[in-house]
């Protein structure tokens, strides 16, 4: 099948309200509205392009390690909240999975409202409210609220989504593989600094403490981002709300490089996610016993690997998207096996650590890059369709992850991810044919 020009292609498109999906319709008037909201759209994006320095860029990219931070606080935290709330290790990692089904449900429900309004109004109001659900984990008084609180803060997260398809919709074509690389790696060490933070705030303060201090980081970057954020027109696009949710789902219909490329999301944030969740409980048990904050330090070890992948974003504007995506994913199918090495060695966990970011930041940027190029006028539904199956995987990754430990140990949770990782790169290898790059 085609990118552009196949015959489900253009059977959406011509019953389609052109406003929703863009295509080669036969319909004449279809094709005019859409051609006006194209032109539009590029001609804002052209003039937004000389504005979006790389400060800006780098603002953009701050901001999204935050905001996506939040939800990845509570991973070296899972034994203390566990205690206090009195949930089992079994099913502590229920936590992690509430934080993913609200961030799932904000990139379904949210994230595509970049599209229909304005996006500069929309991140500044989700950064606002992302401060009241901080404070509300951070004073929770109870297990069920905490998990209503810390699932409000997974939905408000997607704010990151929302900047991403932005900076993407700024960027001049020939760059936004950069541009998207820059703002991809602040969401890369958000994820894996997170741990380092929260470790640290723990042991000096208590657990609550880190979400307290993130409300008011949060506050601050919202400032920033209000004298920052270049303004723009309303978007062109004119459809109901239940229309704009609807056609995230037709794109993946349509769109072949974004089924695929959303199937190896899913499978690569499941694999980190299974090494990430449980890696607390056997570091911080014997013989290791290590604090919150020595834990906290492995997310350093990401942070290099993820650092190390920041070429992924130029390799695919060179159109290397799909050697970038083989060797990433070969790199992290072979992490596993001094990832496995864990309880006679703590060097091979960091050896296995570093690796396992640098191939998840390789391949998550060409898949963005890649999706990215399909259709200009809908950024940010292409965004939110990706990353839902960004969360399925996270979420799955979380719970299944800690049953595996309690079940059959590290040994189980290294097969687990290992055989994640196998099926994501057999997946690659049968469908890189379908797909430019």
């Amino acid at each position: 099948m085609s990118l552009n020009n196949t015959t489900s292609h253009r059977a959406f498109c011509s019953q389609a309200d052109p406003s929703v999906l863009c295509g080669n319709s036969q319909d004449q008037e279809g094709e005019t509205d859409r051609s006006h909201t194209g032109a539009a759209s590029a001609t804002g994006r052209v003039a937004a392009a000389r504005s979006l320095s790389r400060a800006v860029a780098l603002l953009f990219s701050i901001a999204c390690g935050l905001a996506v931070a939040n939800v990845y606080y509570a991973q070296p935290l899972l034994d203390v909240i566990a205690e206090e709330f009195a949930i089992s290790r079994a099913s502590i990692g229920i936590v992690i999975t509430v934080t993913q089904i609200g961030y799932g449900l904000g990139l379904l429900l949210v994230v595509p409202l970049g599209d229909l309004l304005d996006r500069r109004r929309l991140v500044l109001g989700q950064s606002l409210l992302s401060v009241l659900a901080l404070l509300a984990v951070a004073f929770a008084p109870s297990g069920a609220i905490l998990l209503g609180a810390i699932s409000a803060v997974g939905v408000l997260a997607v704010v990151t989504q929302v900047l991403v398809a932005y900076a993407a919709l700024l960027a001049d074509p020939a760059e936004r593989g950069r541009v998207v690389g820059i703002v991809t790696s602040g969401i890369i060490l958000g994820i894996l600094l997170a741990r380092t933070v929260s470790g640290t705030l723990s042991d000096l303060f208590g657990w609550r403490s880190v979400y307290a201090v993130s409300a008011v980081a949060t506050l601050i970057v919202a400032g920033l981002l209000f004298r920052t954020l270049p303004r723009q027109a309303k978007p062109e696009v004119h459809i109901s709300y239940p229309r704009l949710i609807g056609s995230v789902f037709l794109l993946f219909v349509q769109e072949p490089v974004l089924r695929i490329r959303a199937v190896l999301a899913l499978l690569i944030f499941a694999a980190v996610t299974v090494l990430l969740t449980p890696m607390v409980l056997p570091l911080a048990a014997p013989p290791f016993s290590l604090s919150h904050t020595q834990i906290g330090l492995f997310g350093l070890a990401g942070a290099a690997g993820a650092l190390g992948a920041s070429r992924a974003g130029r390799l695919s504007d060179r159109g290397l998207a799909q050697r970038t995506t083989g060797i990433g994913l070969a790199v992290m199918l072979v992490s596993w096996l001094p990832i496995a090495l864990l309880p006679y060695s703590l060097w091979a966990l960091v050896m296995g650590v570093v690796a396992i970011d640098y191939g998840l930041q390789s391949v998550h940027v060409a898949n963005q890059s890649l999706v990215y190029r399909v259709r200009p006028e809908a950024q940010s539904r292409l965004t939110a369709g990706y990353m839902i199956f960004y969360s399925i995987g996270s979420a799955t990754g979380s719970i299944t992850s800690t049953l595996a430990y309690a079940q059959a140990g590290w040994n189980g949770v290294c097969l687990l991810g290992a055989s994640i990782c196998a099926v994501a790169l057999v997946f690659w290898i049968s469908t890189r044919h379908l797909t430019p790059g």
